[in-house]
């Protein structure tokens, strides 16, 4: 979707300057939100491409005020509430929270490890083969869908060469709406930076796309 979020490419933000010495959380509380993402991806409430799209939809405004991981805690407020986890009453405070309807995986320390480090792969040996092959030119289909996508703005209608044939993945622009998986060819897609926003600086990007994404040249 056309969002606040997708950040990529416009004018006017200044450079990206980290701290030189920033922390990895800078309050207990972001800790504890962090460590709430693979609990609750564990519990099965949610798939990666539907907590990135909860916070797409996230209010513009709210978006540039907030910080990053007040991004995730509304994007976990948001699903558990549309989900039926919780009411919006229980997540003010105005009534008693309610035990699970139905058992609940739990994340174990045994399983902390491989999920924060290793997350769960969008790989699949299952699926239609791509259209695409190393070296072909693409041009980038010009999208501008309501819902999630992995086609960044700045990349759409754009010329480039497939450099490398990445295999077979779950569709997130599907996925992240409860349509099945649907898995497509993902491709390495190689960019100009001149095609890309008319400066020679970087001189080129490779983005990672799925065949949806992509028509022949």
């Amino acid at each position: 979707m056309n969002g606040i979020h997708d950040l990529g490419g416009m004018h006017g933000l200044g450079p990206v300057a980290p701290p030189a010495h920033e922390p990895v959380f800078h309050a207990e509380w972001e800790r504890r939100v962090f460590a709430l993402f693979p609990s609750l991806f564990v519990g099965g409430y949610f798939n990666v491409d539907e907590f990135r799209h909860a916070i797409e939809r996230m209010a513009p405004s709210e978006y540039l005020e907030s910080s990053y991981y007040e991004h995730w805690l509304h994007a976990f407020e948001t699903l558990l509430v549309e989900k039926g986890v919780i009411s919006a009453e229980e997540l003010h405070g105005q009534a008693k929270p309610t035990a699970p309807t139905q058992p609940v995986t739990v994340l174990t320390p045994e399983l902390v490890q491989p999920v924060v480090l290793g997350g769960a792969s969008a790989r699949t040996s299952h699926g239609e083969r791509g259209r695409f092959q190393l070296g072909d030119q693409v041009r980038t289909r010009n999208l501008n869908p309501v819902g999630h996508t992995r086609l960044p703005r700045y990349a759409r209608g754009k010329l480039g060469t497939i450099e490398r044939v990445q295999g077979l993945f779950i569709t997130p622009d599907t996925v992240a709406h409860g349509l099945g998986e649907q898995p497509q060819q993902v491709y390495a897609v190689r960019f100009s930076a001149r095609e890309l926003w008319g400066s020679d600086s970087p001189d080129s990007i490779c983005i990672d796309l799925w065949d949806s994404y992509l028509e022949a040249v």
